[in-house]
């Protein structure tokens, strides 16, 4: 057997390259926030994009068009937390007076000893109800928002933060070209034109994904409402923003969200009515999954269930709400990546 000498050289551009690389990871990890601020006005701008074209197929010019859309969201935005909103929080805060009572009805309930003890947990005996009060009210504090301005800004991070999203979403959005230019900037010359191609593909089937889930969050929200408060379950309301929430998890969100109501239901109108609740939610889910969601969601072709849960999870650890809004743009942009990869059409690369 001879010895076989291998010898691996590297080129003055490969080294080049990768230091370059690897500078510009560094600086997107230190300047992250500023990363998640531009990604997210994107993202605002191109699912608003769909909304400008309607004004501007009725003769309005672009800038109008744009300003006439961001008046429509502030003024739905206005009525949600000045009008639905308290209201909400109202229906929560009797829900959270009525704990007490719904913990001492649970603890009496030898059942959940079993599956505490199963699962690992305290029991309900082991818990007082002061515990668990204090533990609510520590969570759900910051809930409690003065006016609608500082809700937004806590929820996006920040008056700052938000103020600047809110900006550059409508500097991408007035600009027709904006994002365009944007990744122009960032985007070496020679991937420009698949870069862009790759980008509007993403855009298509974001705006598609998003409208979806927004049309279906609102009917089952609507549905959960109308029929919990015929069948006389409390806090209905509250209920309805849970399940519509919720709608975003493909698969266990409607479970997760009918947990609650069943429970709620139950404890305060007896074995019937927790029945009755039950079979409210399965009836509201067959009726999504066979009519709903074929017709609104599965438009959508590929952005698989589990791709979005992972997506959701990841971007909710790494980066908090942002990284929710964030997650299932990016999880779709990587996904005609993949794709494209695939199919062999990245440039440089053979099939």
């Amino acid at each position: 057997m001879s010895d076989r000498h291998i010898n691996i050289s590297f080129s003055t551009g490969t080294v080049l390259k990768t230091l370059v690389i690897a500078a510009v990871a560094w600086l997107l990890w230190v300047l992250r926030d500023v990363a998640l601020i531009v990604l997210t006005a994107i993202v605002i701008a191109s699912a608003v994009e769909p909304g400008v074209r309607f004004f501007m197929r009725q003769s309005f010019p672009r800038i109008l068009s744009v300003l006439s859309v961001y008046a429509l969201l502030f003024g739905v935005f206005f009525i949600l937390f000045y009008f639905f909103f308290p209201s909400v929080l109202q229906d929560f805060a009797t829900f959270v007076s009525s704990l007490p009572s719904y913990l001492d009805y649970l603890t009496r309930a030898g059942a959940f000893d079993t599956y505490s003890s199963i699962l690992g947990l305290p029991a309900p005996s082991a818990v007082t109800s002061d515990e668990i009060m204090a533990s609510v009210r520590g969570a759900f504090g910051a809930a409690e928002y003065s006016n609608a301005f500082s809700a937004a800004s806590q929820i996006f991070g920040g008056v700052f933060s938000f103020i600047l999203i809110i900006v550059f979403s409508f500097y991408f959005a007035v600009v027709e070209t904006g994002v365009d230019d944007f990744l122009r900037i960032v985007t070496p010359k020679s991937h420009q034109s698949y870069i862009l191609g790759l980008w509007r593909r993403s855009q298509h089937k974001i705006g598609l994904w998003m409208q979806g889930q927004l049309i279906l969050a609102v009917l089952i929200a609507v549905l959960v409402f109308l029929l919990l408060t015929i069948f006389g379950v409390p806090h209905a309301l509250m209920l309805a923003v849970i399940a519509g929430v919720f709608e975003i998890i493909p698969v266990f969100g409607p479970i997760l969200a009918a947990v609650p109501g069943v429970m709620i239901a139950f404890v305060a109108g007896g074995p019937v009515l927790g029945i009755t609740a039950a079979v409210v939610y399965v009836v509201i889910q067959m009726f999504e999954n066979h009519l709903i969601y074929p017709q609104v969601v599965t438009r959508v072709v590929g952005v698989p269930p589990l791709l979005v849960i992972l997506a959701l999870i990841i971007g909710a650890e790494l980066a908090g709400f942002l990284g929710v809004i964030l997650s299932v743009p990016i999880a779709a942009t990587l996904q005609e990546f993949v794709s494209d990869i695939e199919a062999g059409r990245i440039p440089g690369r053979s099939a």
